[in-house]
């Protein structure tokens, strides 16, 4: 089932508040979409599901997932108590220098204008078919929380462009950190911030704290 991109942020919130409380076997039957037997990555397949029930249109262009709104859609799997279980991925860190130059030309500023939050259970007693989806939230960062958003960006980036991204832990970042990304210590790329021939190492992604995105939904409750 194709589901036309929302033409405005009302429709989307609408489209969203359509499928609060529906399990997620409900909505794959609703979307005629099979759900995998094996589960080992449903977050991932989740976020699929989510996508095309919604209407996203970015595929994997980097840019927000609904284009003409520029609206990101992030599914969040919550415990028992609503809290995040999980750092939230964001986007890929790119390891080209022009890409790093500039906080407000950054596809982390860009992903993180305007966020469609959608949360569901994630208690592991209970089999990914049964559980939930809980209600969304739209969210713009505030003033505080960009400035903080663009305080950690600029220090890991910097950190990049100077080479040193080998020394980049994921304790660094107050509300965002930089994470391995790849499938494996195989998964290698080029850092083009390193002098001389171009070294490899590991594909890093972005991620928003589970602290922080806390602190998004948990106001909205």
């Amino acid at each position: 089932m194709n589901i036309s991109p929302p033409n405005s942020s009302s429709e989307l919130l609408d489209r969203a508040k359509n499928i609060a409380g529906l399990t997620i076997q409900q909505l794959a039957n609703k979307m005629n979409v099979p759900i995998p037997q094996s589960t080992t990555h449903a977050k991932g397949w989740f976020g699929n599901l989510l996508e095309l029930s919604l209407g996203a249109n970015a595929a994997s262009a980097p840019e927000p997932d609904f284009v003409n709104l520029g609206i990101e859609l992030k599914s969040i799997p919550i415990d028992a108590n609503g809290k995040p279980k999980e750092s939230t991925y964001i986007c890929v860190t790119q390891l080209d220098p022009v890409a790093l130059s500039s906080w407000e030309k950054s596809l982390v500023k860009c992903k993180l204008t305007e966020v469609l939050w959608v949360p569901f259970e994630a208690n592991k007693n209970t089999p990914v078919p049964l559980r939930r989806i809980g209600s969304a939230i739209l969210w713009q960062p505030n003033r505080l929380q960009e400035k903080q958003l663009k305080d950690d960006w600029q220090e890991l980036s910097d950190m990049i462009v100077l080479g040193d991204i080998d020394k980049i832990s994921s304790s660094m970042g107050k509300y965002l950190q930089i994470r391995p990304k790849g499938a494996n210590s195989k998964s290698l790329t080029n850092d083009k911030n390193q002098s001389g021939t171009n070294k490899l190492t590991l594909p890093r992604g972005f991620y928003l704290r589970p602290s922080f995105t806390h602190s998004i939904i948990s106001k909205n409750r």
